[in-house]
This record gives C-alpha cells, structure tokens and sequence, in this order.
C-alpha cells in the first residue's frame, strides 16, 4: 500500500541553521502516527513543509503517493489540517466560517451548508449559531478547527497540538471523531506534548530531535512493561535530568 507521508533527506534550513535535517520518514496509510519531540526539535516545521506551507532546503516529499513539489494544489484539496496556532476568520460565525470553507474546497453551496450544520452538531458548537468565531474559548477554536479539517472528508491529517487548551469533555469527543476516521481509512499524523494521549491513540511513533529522527516504531516497540512511552521519549532525546534543589525552594 502507498505510504499516507514519506520523505526522504527532508532538510530545512534558516541561516545556517538546521531545523529539520535530513529526515527520512513513512508513515503508512490508515494508521495514527505520533510524531514527538522537545521544543524546537523540527515538528511544526516539518508540518509546515507537509502542507506546502513552507519550500524545504532539500529532499524529497510525497503526500498519498502524490510528489509535493510539483503537485502540491492537489494535495491540498486531498488532506486537513489543524495548525498548532488558531488561524480562523474571526468575524464570520461557526456557520459562515465552516460553509466557507467548503466551498474553498469546492463543495456545492447547500452540501457545505448542511456538512456545515452537521458538523457543528457533532462538536457542540450549534448553540449559539450567531457568534463570532472570535469570541470562541480556545478549547471552542481547535473543536471548529477539526470540524473545517473533516468538511471535504479528506484521506489524511496532520494535526499540530489539536488538544492543547481543550477541555477532558471537548477532547474525547475530538478523540472519538479522530478514531473513528482511522476506522475508516483515514491517516492521522498528531503531534502532541501530552505523551499519555499520543500512547492511547497512536498506532506507531516517530520522535526526533534537532531536526533528526531519532527513533521510529510501533507502540509496542518503544514502550515495555518497565517503560512507558514517557520514559522512551526522555531516553532518547537526552536522558534523564534530575532536578536540582534550592536552599530557598
């Protein structure tokens, strides 16, 4: 089967700087893929890249078998994202942001409508159909941002801290949703901090750092009786720290 991501010597490079280096990665299609590291390891960067957001230095990416670099428009109408930070249209409405961007994704005005009101209803965002986008929680933002992803049912997504400021209500239900679209076929690519999530959800993992993969595997691979997910991660991006006391603490 095609692999849903697969790059190989992906590098990126700001100055002289490496924030991605030389990354060979496959992810492979109907699975969820934790993708982990420290801060500033490359992942937001690396999701950049995977979304044409962003050209790489070098090295080569496809995306559902698809070559990024020169088919790039199509990708994205096939993929759905969830930005780590909150890039909705603030003065439309739940309704007018979702109905817009259906039609962006070419979908008839009354098939985006009604995905539109259909999605709405299945994250708990329907009652108050009349309200600004920007007096949304945050927790409300990443539930519309996951409800604009689904709209044109795409085969793969690529999901930047989708859980972060969410509340334990509003995340399994986003968890639920994401599971059941795996069922379905679909690929999740997460990245996420919150490392008991990504060992609940996740079907394999990769964690890098500085920009380098470090490990990759299924999640019986990188976790035993004796370690969790948690203590893989802190072994192989540089083991442990111990915290120092102070006098006046």
């Amino acid at each position: 089967m095609t692999p849903a991501i697969r790059t190989t010597g992906l590098r990126k490079l700001y100055g002289t700087k490496a924030a991605v280096d030389g990354l060979d990665l496959t992810v492979p299609a109907g699975c969820f893929f934790g993708f982990l590291g420290p801060n500033g390891a490359g992942k937001t960067t690396t999701i950049h890249i995977l979304i044409g957001l962003i050209p790489p230095t070098a090295g080569d990416v496809e995306i559902l078998g698809l070559p990024l670099a020169s088919q790039v428009q199509r990708i994205k109408r096939l993929i759905g994202v969830v930005p780590d930070e909150s890039v909705l249209f603030d003065r439309l409405t739940g309704p007018e942001f979702l109905q817009f961007v259906g039609r962006m994704y070419g979908l008839e005005r009354s098939v985006a409508a009604e995905r539109a009101r259909e999605l709405l209803e299945l994250f708990e965002l329907n009652h108050q159909p009349r309200k600004l986008v920007a007096e949304y929680s945050k927790g409300m933002k990443k539930r519309a941002a996951l409800a604009a992803a689904l709209i044109h049912r795409p085969q793969l997504f690529l999901l930047d801290e989708p859980f972060e400021g969410v509340d334990p209500m509003g995340a399994r239900l986003m968890k639920d949703i994401l599971l059941g679209q795996v069922r379905q076929g679909a690929t999740i690519f997460l990245t996420s901090h919150v490392l008991e999530v990504v060992e609940r959800l996740c079907d394999r993992v990769a964690i890098i750092n500085e920009g380098r993969l470090v490990v990759e595997g299924s999640m019986a691979e990188l976790r035993s009786a004796e370690d969790t997910l948690e203590d893989t991660f802190v072994r192989v991006v540089g083991g442990e720290r111990t915290a120092q006391n102070l006098d006046w603490l």
